[in-house]
This record gives structure tokens, sequence and C-alpha cells, in this order.
């Protein structure tokens, strides 16, 4: 009989909150049951393996910085939008590390998926603040890889302490969004 209270929400949460104070790589179900105050085999209950508790923790890191994200550039545009919502992300990205990073080695499962649509949250903010730089359609998923590959590397890198000059990270952050802001001024121009 499953504990009272326990459910598969339950075990995500805490498998999320497990996964980003010891690490994606370091994570386990017996550790999780622990965690929990029950045996592991317990934790068969209420999701069927390691893989589905991943799984599981990937669609709630990508809702959550869909949310982080769509919040951020509400009622902003451009600039302010770009800004907002790259910090947003950084942020996201500090702050959960291991949820984060299952993310990042989620695949779908099948079309109704819901990492699908987790995943397309994210997207689709991203796809609404560059509507406010007016970008050709055509040029739309090309600003989309560029924003995902640079915010992502950014921030997997800052996290992992990758940054080994003195100078401020911060300092390089802001270089980096003006960077990114002219550029996509430019595309608009052009």
């Amino acid at each position: 009989m499953p504990r009272a209270g326990l459910t598969a929400a339950a075990v995500t949460e805490a498998g999320a909150a497990l996964v980003d104070e010891i690490g994606f790589d370091q994570f386990g179900m017996g550790l999780l049951a622990e965690r929990l105050g029950i045996k592991t085999p317990s934790l068969y209950k209420h999701v069927t393996s390691q893989a589905d508790v991943m799984h599981r923790i990937a669609v709630l890191a990508m809702t959550e910085c869909a949310d982080a994200i769509r919040d951020a550039i509400q009622g902003r545009a451009c600039s302010d939008a770009l800004i907002a919502g790259a910090q947003a992300m950084r942020t996201f990205v500090k702050e959960h590390p291991g949820r984060y990073a299952a993310a990042n080695a989620a695949s779908p499962t099948g079309p109704n998926d819901p990492l699908i649509a987790a995943s397309n949250r994210v997207v689709d903010s991203w796809a609404a603040m560059l509507r406010g730089y007016q970008i050709d359609p055509g040029q739309e998923i090309h600003a989309l890889r560029m924003l995902r590959t640079v915010l992502h590397g950014f921030a997997s890198l800052e996290v992992v302490g990758g940054f080994q000059f003195s100078t401020d990270i911060d300092d390089s952050f802001a270089w980096m969004i003006t960077f990114i802001d002219r550029g996509l001024q430019e595309i608009t121009a052009g």
C-alpha cells in the first residue's frame, strides 16, 4: 500500500530538490527513498524506475524554466525582454542545476510526452520575445537556436565554475546580452 500523502508528483518534487543538491550524476533511487523516509522498493508504487523519475524531473524543469522566462518577459519588448528573459534563464540554471541537467539529458518518449509541451513553452516564450525585434519569420529559427546555444552555454559553464578569468561574470553576461541585442537589431534593420 502506498504511503499516505506520497504521490508521483511528491516523489518528483523531492527528486528535483535532491538532484539540485547533489548533482545529476549522483542521483540514485536509494538516496531519494532515504530523503522521503521510505524504503527504496516503496518508490516503485509511485514511479516505475529511475529513468521515469528523471524524465518527470525533466518535465518539471522545462515547465519551471518556461514559466520563469514567460513571467520575466511579460509586458516587455526588445532589449528589455531579452535582458529579463536571459537573466531569468540564467537564474533558473544557477538555482536548479540538477533539474536543468535532467532536462537537457531527456528525450521525448513519444508524440504525447509532456516534455514536448513543456519544451515548446520555452521556445514559445523566446519566440514571443523575438517578435518585438520584428525578425523575418524565416530567420526566427536561427535566432532561437542562437539564443538557446549562447544562453545554455553561458549558464552551464557558470554553474560548473567554467569561467577562469578574473573579469566579473555579471559584466561578461551583460556584454553578451548587449552583443545579442545589437545583432538582433541589425537583422531587423538589414
